[in-house]
């Protein structure tokens, strides 16, 4: 964008008004935003998945629309849209600046004036997120049937998880045997005689 500082006031709009039907042009002058510079903003909005293409609000757009969850989601959106920055460091800051300018200039083959302003862009928005939080590690714990059990589980991290209600596990198995292909009766019986003794016994 040639100007940034009418993009805080865009968003705090995004998050105080209601969601349009199409976020375009028209909408945008009538937030009374009506400098052409402001109109880079549809296209970045787009591009942090908060518009599709024709400019609908998605999802995104309206969690943004929450507050309490802003910043995060405007965190989620950057390291989605400009993930290869942060190969740069997982928590970019201003003091970044000069490894995010070779970057655009490497990845878009912008010119030095044109990369200084995608990355005053970058880092403005950057500034109103939080890029701290990250999903964290969902537990997976197995079914368990009613019953007792003195064994703990493990979680999906590998770490054991201790159950205040201990159930018993109730596991069940299928065993598949494939017979060759012979009218050799023996081959059958020595099969399945191997079969009870390895595995009912």
């Amino acid at each position: 964008m040639n100007g940034f500082k009418n993009v805080p006031n865009i968003m705090q709009r995004i998050v105080s008004g209601a969601a349009p039907d199409k976020f375009n042009l028209d909408h945008l002058q009538g937030l009374g935003f009506k400098s052409s510079g402001d109109r880079a903003i549809i296209p970045i909005l787009k591009d942090l998945g908060f518009l599709t293409s024709d400019g609908s609000p998605t999802p995104r757009y309206h969690l943004y629309r929450d507050p309490s969850k802003s910043a995060q989601v405007l965190g989620e959106a950057l390291r989605e849209a400009y993930g290869d920055l942060f190969l740069i460091n997982d928590n970019l800051t201003a003091a970044d600046r000069p490894a995010i300018i070779g970057k655009f200039k490497s990845s878009t083959n912008s010119t030095d004036k044109v990369a200084e302003l995608q990355t005053a862009t970058f880092l403005g928005l950057l500034k109103m997120a939080d890029i701290s939080k990250s999903p964290k590690a969902t537990i997976v714990e197995p079914l368990v049937e009613e019953g007792e059990v003195n064994q703990s589980h493990t979680s999906a991290l590998g770490q054991p998880v201790h159950s205040h209600n201990s159930t018993q596990l109730d596991l069940r198995y299928t065993i598949q045997v494939h017979l060759p292909a012979t009218k050799d009766i023996e081959v059958f019986n020595a099969i399945f005689k191997s079969l009870r003794a390895n595995l009912l016994d």
